[in-house]
């Protein structure tokens, strides 16, 4: 898609993530942001996904638990991860 390049017209440098599919969609939106150049967020309340019943698999609460937990602290040279409640998160012009 053209998002990347929309992303850099704009002088966007961080961005925030929500959505379904924690373990798939979401995940993928964070460290492609991150591999990509931009600071992400994690809002950490705002994820779901759903439970695929498959033995053996986590259910939807221990993958969001464990995608918040790691991405508090992800980092890359000269970007960072993080997540933060919903309440937290403010939206400002640059």
């Amino acid at each position: 898609t053209e998002l990347e390049s929309l992303l850099a017209a704009a002088g966007v440098g961080r961005i925030v993530v929500t959505g379904a599919a924690t373990d798939v969609c979401v995940r993928s939106t964070l460290h492609g942001g991150l591999a990509r150049g931009y600071d992400t967020l994690l809002v950490a309340d705002a994820h779901t996904t759903e439970d695929t019943g498959v033995e053996g698999v986590p259910g939807p609460a221990a993958i969001i638990a464990h995608t918040n937990l790691y991405w508090s602290e992800q980092v890359a040279p000269g970007r960072v991860g993080g997540t933060a409640e919903a309440a937290e998160v403010v939206f400002a012009a640059g």
